[in-house]
């Protein structure tokens, strides 16, 4: 990881589909983005993201699914 890289904080973010992303901490939100609730330097953001983000199917298809096999 380079200086550069090790000083920047970003947030964990996620759409309304539950994907997840990172974007600059000091920075105003992309529309259809929500703070997630974890900050860091990049590769902790992307480390938090491989551990929470288990299912990488888009909500809307994940409640589709469930109500298929209701």
């Amino acid at each position: 990881m380079s200086e550069q890289d090790a000083a920047v904080q970003y947030l964990v973010v996620l759409n309304d589909e539950e994907q997840y992303s990172i974007w600059w901490a000091d920075r105003e939100l992309p529309a259809g983005w929500r703070a997630e609730g974890f900050e860091g330097v990049k590769d902790e953001c992307l480390a938090h993201i491989d551990e929470v983000w288990t299912d990488m199917r888009p909500l809307s298809l994940r409640r589709s699914m469930e109500q298929a096999n209701s």
